[in-house]
């Protein structure tokens, strides 16, 4: 069950605590079940090799941000820019693992030495989110400040830690799984501090 019906079956005056442990388990998935994987490609290939699982009918998510660049000719131009350097989304179920590592630019699915560890959906939910898709950039400084939990609206019960940048509240988001993290910007009114 997806996090935003989790979110709205949750009877009034209820505990947002009790949302969390859902948002953050990660039960191993079931044979014919479809879960978001995290998968390493080749570096700089992460377009084309959503291109090829897309081939291969497996739906892949590549999350991407807009950088400004000023060329030698001081040319200013728009580039759209993974997220996470050599890292994909694929939704897949066990049987479909050999056609994603067969894809070309595909070098492994993240898991541990055993198995693919699936990635929470309330993670891919805010990086598709339409809400964030023009704030969020990546975050590559060590991540340090509190911990604070959203509070409303469809990522209820999503937990990162606040950072401040240029006066802005920005959320950062971390994938343990790849030990990566994006920022985005959010109302201090959509955030909750979550206790020690």
């Amino acid at each position: 069950m997806a996090a935003p019906e989790m979110a709205a079956s949750n009877p009034p005056g209820s505990s947002i605590r009790s949302l969390v442990p859902q948002l953050s388990v990660n039960l191993p998935a079931e044979p014919g079940e479809q879960r978001w994987y995290a998968v390493f490609t080749l570096p700089q290939n992460e377009k084309s090799t959503a291109r090829q699982l897309e081939l291969r009918e497996i739906e892949a998510f590549l999350p991407t941000y807009e950088s400004l660049r000023v060329w030698k000719n001081r040319q200013r131009v728009k580039l759209e820019l993974p997220l996470f350097p050599s890292y994909l989304f694929a939704r897949m179920c066990r049987v479909q693992r050999s056609r994603v590592l067969a894809a070309p630019g595909v070098l492994r699915i993240v898991g541990n030495h055993r198995e693919p560890i699936p990635v929470p959906d309330a993670t891919i939910q805010l990086l598709r989110s339409s809400l964030f898709a023009k704030s969020i950039e990546p975050y590559s400084e060590l991540v340090v400040g509190e911990r604070v939990r959203i509070r409303s609206g469809p990522m209820q019960g999503l937990e990162g830690v606040l950072v401040r940048k240029n006066n802005n509240l920005r959320f950062v988001l971390t994938v343990d799984l790849i030990n990566r993290h994006a920022s985005v910007e959010i109302g201090a009114e959509n955030l909750e501090p979550v206790a020690a």
